[in-house]
């Protein structure tokens, strides 16, 4: 009883941890917004920006991975969130555009903290709970909603400059509530004369690569609109700040809180089922958010008549909450993957998936950028997220069937 009150334990303090990581991870998606203005820059450079910080959230992904399995989740992340604390409030000081590139790259490293937690959670629950127990320590990704919750109400009190100050003090303050609440099991780590390049060797096996390209769409997409969302409303819709980024919410919230939910789905329904089912509803809802505001006249009898199609506001919104769900759902399905398949290698492959996804996330916002710059569309990123997803349901498609067809010829009697 005493162990499954310590899994709970380290499961709510690693919950956390996580969200506050993950709010400061987002920070730049809406204090992005003022500094854009401030300092001229364009759609790609605002994209740069604010994608920074998943740059090195992502990179550091599987050398955390492998640490954790090496060394313990508790001193790793404790170390992780500690070390992020200074270049947090430095960013209050930044003045040119190089300071907050830089900087970012700092700050990004709290984004690594998913790749710590989840071997680390996960480690604490039997087999048949982990994809709950992940999904519950994945919801953190609701950290994004609270960015834009929180960030807005300081940039209307006192400026956008207060936001990193409040941020450095709440990832100083959840550092020390993690270290007091969670614990450590020696049992958990990989042994000693395991090689660094033995943790490495699934990188050969086709699957991992497979469940990247997975992640990189419910992930990585996840994050890259996660950063964008709030400067869509505001320049398609003309809301101001605090307005675009409560309707940014609606999908940030449910795409990091509902991630349980697609854990305990995967865990009674299976990845595989509950993967292919996310990949259809995105495909669906990427198409009719890909279509951009259009008027068209055309000639009739009773002469030339004008109509237009478009997304309202509500309508917008609503397709957008769906997409969250199914990207909470999606992203603990991808992992139930993981769980499943490499039990005894979480940290290692965790972090190669997550890498995947994180650097989706940082490429995604970048493109979204340059392609609005070009075309002048809008709607273009949902039209490059919608590609992905269709990549994603090919390749299920021919990959299960083509396993499926192995697993029943060597069921045959010889």
């Amino acid at each position: 009883m005493a162990s499954q009150g310590k899994a709970y334990s380290v499961l709510g303090s690693s919950t956390l941890a996580f969200t506050i990581c993950f709010t400061i991870w987002m920070m730049f998606g809406v204090i992005g917004i003022p500094i854009k203005a401030a300092l001229h820059l364009n759609e790609t450079e605002f994209g740069l920006l604010t994608a920074m910080p998943v740059l090195t959230g992502s990179l550091i992904r599987v050398p955390l991975g492998i640490w954790t399995d090496r060394f313990g989740g508790r001193i790793v992340l404790f170390l992780l969130m500690l070390f992020t604390v200074i270049p947090i409030y430095l960013i209050s000081y930044a003045t040119a555009y190089w300071h907050f590139l830089v900087l970012g790259l700092f700050v990004g490293l709290a984004g690594g903290s998913f790749s710590v937690g989840t071997p680390y959670v996960a480690r604490w629950f039997k087999k048949d709970r982990q994809g709950l127990a992940m999904g519950i320590f994945g919801a953190g990704n609701s950290g994004a909603a609270v960015n834009k919750f929180i960030a807005p109400a300081l940039i209307a009190a006192a400026g956008w400059t207060v936001v990193p100050k409040v941020y450095a003090g709440l990832m100083l303050a959840a550092a020390l509530i993690f270290w007091v609440f969670s614990a450590t099991d020696p049992s958990h780590n990989v042994k000693s004369n395991i090689s660094f390049l033995a943790q490495l060797k699934m990188l050969k096996d086709p699957k991992v690569w497979r469940y990247c390209q997975y992640y990189s769409v419910v992930f990585g997409g996840y994050v890259g609109l996660s950063l964008w969302m709030v400067k869509y409303y505001v320049t398609e819709y003309g809301f101001d700040i605090k307005s675009a980024a409560l309707l940014a919410a609606c999908f940030s919230l449910p795409g990091g809180v509902l991630r349980a939910f697609g854990g305990w789905l995967s865990d009674k329904y299976g990845a595989y089922k509950v993967t292919w089912w996310v990949m259809w509803v995105c495909w669906v809802a990427f198409f009719l958010l890909s279509y951009p505001q259009t008027d068209f006249t055309i000639k009739t009898i009773n002469g030339m008549q004008t109509f237009h199609i478009g997304l309202t506001p509500m309508l917008f919104t609503i397709i957008l909450f769906v997409v969250g769900i199914a990207m909470a759902v999606g992203k603990a399905s991808v992992f139930k993957f993981i769980s499943d398949d490499y039990s005894s290698n979480i940290g290692a492959v965790s972090g190669v998936v997550g890498l995947a996804g994180g650097l989706g996330g940082f490429i995604l916002p970048v493109l979204f950028g340059a392609i609005v710059d070009v075309t002048g569309v809008r709607s273009s990123c949902f039209m490059l997220l919608y590609g992905t997803v269709c990549v994603s349901l090919v390749w299920m498609h021919f990959q299960f069937r083509r396993e499926g067809m192995l697993a029943a010829q060597a069921a045959l009697p010889a």
